[in-house]
């Protein structure tokens, strides 16, 4: 984060745009980890309408002490259909719900043009707040909600 004396300079304080457009791109692809707490799995197994046991032996692996989505063959998670997108949306992981307003993706605007090359959201729907993508990505700001 950028500091210039006491005023934060933030290349997205001024908002940023966007709007989940069911493509996927973020739930297929490379291979890597989708990280869930005992909460979300909790959670997502309600949703489904799954013994928690029964939910983790066909959907988790275990990494160290913690807890992933398991992946099909090319990467793609488990719980994404291509022909209605992330089965348990409502519930996802919070790596997902938190997607694209993670740190990497907002160190520049540089950062965050590149990212419309893999997600068709950037830029489109309500305008998220300076104060809501730093509660979003940083667990800090004031709780604002996007606006249309």
């Amino acid at each position: 984060m950028k500091n210039n004396g006491d005023q934060k300079e933030l290349w997205y304080k001024n908002g940023l745009r966007f709007q989940c457009q069911k493509c996927g791109n973020c739930c297929k692809g490379e291979p890597g980890y989708v990280w869930v707490s005992r909460k979300e799995i909790e959670n997502i197994s309600l949703s489904l309408g799954l013994r928690i046991e029964e939910f983790a032996r066909k959907n988790l692996k275990k990494v160290g002490s913690k807890f992933s989505l398991i992946e099909l063959s090319k990467g793609d998670c488990v719980m994404y259909k291509e022909a209605w997108g992330c089965k348990i949306y409502p519930v996802r992981p919070k790596q997902c719900s938190t997607f694209p307003f993670w740190p990497s993706n907002l160190e520049s605007h540089e950062e965050w043009t590149n990212l419309k090359e893999f997600c068709k959201g950037i830029d489109k729907g309500p305008l998220y707040t300076f104060s809501a993508i730093q509660e979003i990505a940083f667990g800090c700001g004031t709780g604002d909600t996007p606006r249309s």
